[in-house]
């Protein structure tokens, strides 16, 4: 398993860099470079002048060598305003030139200065990130057990009532998106059209403090759309399993269904739900831009908006850094869980 883990790991930086190389390849194409200088410059200039602003902060250089700045492998380009001030990836506003570092990359903990905010982009990433961390772990906490009980429920008796039932209801829910499903819940809960003010149609107050009432609406909006997800999955995969050949001899052999059900069933069942269940990690962190900006709930998924149409590169990277990573390790949490859901899974 040691051994399994670490060629994981060496496949999983392989794959981080080349995934980076390609976001980092994106974002430094030159429109993007200019669309940067206007925005931060004026709108107004001309090729001359963005020329001007890009080549002293060291986006002109061939790209190999930028990634290697931002990856921090090789020094930081120095550069010099027209009125002698230091310019550069490493400088930062109303930093004294000597304590300008050499390196300032991802190696040295630095992810680079948001054009946009006008902070360090890492204290901006794991603020925005915990914020969702928090939806993300309320959309877990019912959308998994919810979508097991349903799943588990619809496989033990397929074609029947509580079958069809239960199954017509996932695949509504899985069928509407989030934006129609959040709309729908603001007026229903949150407006006074229809009167019931049960909830708030904001998750801004949930960024301080989080209550029932202006938090619920944006979890249940996420919950439900993946709950049908994983409960099909479920439904799909338990009644394969009760119609195996085991199944059927505990049967005849006298096992009462609840004991076929809890010791011999459900463990073959939740592997393939276990893997969806982990590929909800990485859906959750990029997926919810759209609730967030809905509730206002200004996340990981709101600060990626953002970047976007600001056009903030070390952002947009440290952004798909942070979701490279969360991808890599769920996909490795997902084949180390194999291994203890089934027992015949051995890791040669």
């Amino acid at each position: 398993m040691g051994m399994f883990i670490l060629r994981r790991a060496g496949v999983m930086l392989l794959t981080a860099i080349c995934l980076t190389f390609i976001v980092f390849f994106m974002t430094n194409l030159y429109p993007n470079l200019e669309k940067l200088a206007k925005t931060q410059g004026n709108f107004r200039m001309t090729e001359e002048e963005v020329a001007r602003w890009l080549e002293p902060r060291g986006y002109t250089q061939p790209t190999l060598y930028k990634y290697a700045e931002w990856l921090g492998v090789k020094p930081g380009y120095r550069g010099e305003s027209a009125d002698g001030r230091p310019l550069g990836r490493c400088v930062r506003p109303g930093q004294d030139e000597g304590s300008i570092p050499n390196y300032c990359g991802i190696l040295q903990g630095d992810w680079g200065y948001s054009t946009q905010f006008k902070e360090p982009v890492s204290d901006i990433v794991w603020k925005r990130l915990a914020l969702t961390g928090k939806l993300m772990f309320w959309v877990m906490l019912l959308m998994v057990p919810g979508a097991l009980i349903v799943g588990v429920l619809a496989g033990m008796r397929e074609g029947s009532v509580t079958d069809r039932t239960l199954s017509t209801g996932a695949i509504v829910t899985t069928a509407t998106p989030e934006y129609v499903s959040g709309v729908i819940f603001i007026a229903v809960f949150a407006s006074s059209a229809v009167g019931l003010r049960w909830f708030k149609g904001s998750a801004t107050s949930a960024m301080e403090n989080i209550t029932f009432e202006n938090f619920f609406l944006p979890v249940i909006t996420i919950a439900l759309y993946g709950l049908g997800y994983v409960a099909r999955m479920t439904r799909a995969s338990m009644a394969e399993v009760m119609t195996a050949q085991y199944i059927r001899t505990a049967r005849l052999k006298g096992v009462s269904f609840g004991n076929i059900v809890m010791k011999h069933a459900l463990r073959n069942a939740l592997i393939a739900p276990f893997t969806v269940i982990m590929l909800q990690f990485p859906w959750l962190l990029n997926g919810v831009v759209i609730v967030e900006t809905l509730f206002n709930y200004k996340g990981f998924g709101w600060l990626l908006v953002q970047a976007a149409g600001n056009n903030d590169i070390d952002m947009l990277l440290a952004c798909s850094v942070v979701a490279v990573v969360v991808v890599l390790v769920t996909q490795l949490i997902s084949d180390i869980g194999y291994v203890f859901l089934n027992p015949r899974i051995r890791v040669s």
